[in-house]
């Protein structure tokens, strides 16, 4: 297998979420790649009433220090409005998902905010399994937060690192697997996770 040492990931946080009476952040990540560039999930970058309640505080991708026209590839590892709602960004560029999960959030009712996940111009690449986005960057099904979240794995020198999405929303959940896709991560061995919601990457014993 492919292993690049090159190859690295950087979080980017969009927004905050209140979640209870604590504010949760909101990440990206981008992956370097000699072969491209992949934006993983897409955050918010409007408010909307049906989550008024959670009060949204946004950062989104249009006032950070990335250039948009530089990502060629787009990755949401699920579909819930906050990993989602940058997608018409994108117009043109291929955004991969899996074919379960955009089946699931174009029918089922409460699941998300259906106009972001259909935003003019948003081109799905719908995968089925295993993909192999770019050579050592492949995406995996990790179902369990819903029945079609991916995760991302980026091979390095130094081990496996993964983008987890909510697979996991706080590192207790790698610690102590239960789903189906957390059980995958940990049996990846990897060296990081990187979470959604975590400013930190996930490691074994930390």
């Amino acid at each position: 297998m492919t292993r690049r040492k090159s190859v690295t990931v950087t979080p980017v946080r969009v927004a905050t979420l209140l979640a209870g009476e604590e504010r949760m952040p909101v990440y990206v990540h981008v992956i370097e790649h000699p072969d491209g560039r992949v934006l993983v999930d897409t955050g918010m970058t409007e408010l909307h009433p049906a989550v008024a309640d959670m009060d949204p505080r946004l950062e989104p991708l249009t006032e950070q220090s990335i250039e948009l026209d530089s990502i060629t590839a787009v990755v949401n590892t699920h579909l819930h409005f906050d990993h989602c709602g940058g997608n018409h960004l994108f117009a043109g560029q291929p955004v991969y998902v899996q074919r379960q999960e955009l089946q699931d959030a174009r029918t089922l009712n409460d699941y998300t905010i259906r106009e972001w996940v259909d935003a003019a111009g948003v081109t799905y690449i719908e995968v089925e399994g295993e993909f192999e986005l770019l050579p050592g960057v492949r995406l995996l099904p990790a179902p369990g937060h819903t029945r079609g979240s991916q995760i991302v794995v980026v091979e390095t020198e130094e081990g496996p690192v993964v983008i987890a999405g909510d697979t996991a929303v706080w590192f207790g959940e790698l610690d102590e697997p239960v789903t189906e896709g957390q059980r995958l991560i940990r049996s990846l061995n990897p060296r990081q996770v990187w979470l959604a919601h975590v400013a930190e990457p996930w490691s074994a014993g930390s």
